[in-house]
Order: structure tokens, then C-alpha cells, then sequence
């Protein structure tokens, strides 16, 4: 089973997504919280595999929440995942930054919302094309030549890699792309998370818009 915590200060809200979550065999809901400082307690406490965090809540929001969760290192397996409506680039670029696994826009469909909890628990960041272009584009470096020194650790197929990951494909999809198999996708992939000092999948996005690897506007996988 796929552990979920939902945190989130709209009672109805909550009960919506546990409704449509749990209607799936392979995922339960074992705790909700109404802000981010009892959402971390959840989380401290029921050691979930995904964390569904909204941003705006009164008191302890859910930035500060994200924060504390990816640094205590008894929560890495906790995958935080923003919940938005999507009305401030700033704060979800910042999530990521901090360790999210990336945004889920609080009008997804049911099946959406599911798919994307067994994404993330899976291993794979969460970040829909149109959520790249706006957030992940318009927040890249002005000058990426000051970071692209990061990338001369890496092998050319690795940037080949990166730059896939960066325009949001699937290990399956990097694959199919640069005719390899998907098990050689998954270890590029960790290489590249070693190398680079990535937590996961999301933060390797933003170091390739950050590098210049993937250039603001470049067309996102769909």
C-alpha cells in the first residue's frame, strides 16, 4: 500500500482527496492535518511514502513544512508533493528547491491525482509540462553560464540524460528517445543524482533549466 498524508486547511478539500484517493486498492490515507506544523507531526509521526502539502495555510504554512520534513533525515522516504491552484510561481519554484517532488494543481482529475501519487512513489518527479514551462522557465538562471560548470563532471550521454529529464520525460520515454534500455535510463539517472547532488528527479529539472541544458520555453515532454 501507498501511504498518504494529506495537509491542507479545507476540511472539504481533504475529504475529497481521501475519497478519490482511497477508491484506489493500492493507496490509503493514514493521517490528515489542517496546517504545516501538525503536517509535520503527521509525517514524523505515520512515516508516509507521499506527503499532498498545500502552500497557503494559516500558521505554519506549507513551505516551512516542506523545509522540515526534507531535512530531517528520518523523513527521506516522505515524498512531498505541492498542492496548488497555482497563483504564485515563486512559492512553488521554491518548494522545489527545497525537496518537493513536484506540483499537483488541485483541479487534476481523479485519475490524474492517483496516477500521480504512484508516480511519485515510484520514484519519478511530478511535473506536468505546463507546470514546467510557467515555473520551472521563467525562474531559470538570467545567466546560466555561472552554473554550467556543473555539468563538466558529466559524460555527453549523461547530459543527453539530464536534458530528457529536464524537458520532463519518463524513464521509459529517455528509453525509447535514446535508444537505450529503461534499466540503463534508471542508472544514468542515479549517476546523474550522485554527480550533481540531487535529492530526486525534480531537483534534476531545475538544474538543467538552472545550466542552460534546457533552454526557457523549450517544448516539455507531454
Amino acid at each position: 500500500m501507498i501511504r498518504v498524508v494529506l495537509v491542507d486547511d479545507q476540511p472539504l478539500v481533504r475529504a475529497g482527496l481521501r475519497t478519490l484517493l482511497e477508491l484506489a486498492p493500492d493507496i490509503t490515507v493514514v493521517a490528515e492535518a489542517e496546517d504545516g506544523a501538525t503536517g509535520f507531526d503527521a509525517v514524523a509521526r505515520y512515516r508516509p511514502d507521499v506527503v499532498l502539502m498545500d502552500v497557503r495555510m494559516p500558521g505554519t504554512d506549507g513551505l516551512v513544512a516542506t523545509r522540515r520534513i526534507m531535512a530531517d533525515p528520518g523523513l527521506r522516504g516522505a515524498q512531498v508533493v505541492v498542492l496548488t491552484t497555482f497563483d504564485n510561481d515563486d512559492y512553488l519554484f521554491e518548494a522545489i528547491r527545497l525537496g518537493a517532488a513536484g506540483f499537483l494543481l488541485k483541479d487534476t482529475s481523479p485519475d490524474e491525482l492517483r496516477r500521480a501519487v504512484r508516480l511519485v512513489h515510484g520514484g519519478d518527479a511530478l511535473l506536468s509540462p505546463a507546470v514546467t514551462r510557467r515555473v520551472l522557465a521563467s525562474a531559470a538562471t538570467a545567466n546560466p553560464t555561472l552554473a554550467r560548470h556543473r555539468l563538466d563532471k558529466l559524460t555527453e550521454r549523461e547530459r543527453d540524460v539530464l536534458r530528457a529529464v529536464g524537458t520532463g520525460r519518463s524513464n521509459d520515454e529517455i528509453a525509447a528517445e535514446l535508444f537505450i534500455s529503461s534499466a540503463t535510463a534508471r542508472t544514468h539517472v542515479s549517476r546523474l543524482l550522485a554527480k550533481l547532488g540531487a535529492r530526486d528527479r525534480a531537483q534534476l529539472v531545475v538544474l538543467a533549466y538552472e545550466t542552460g541544458l534546457v533552454a526557457p520555453g523549450q517544448q516539455p515532454a507531454e
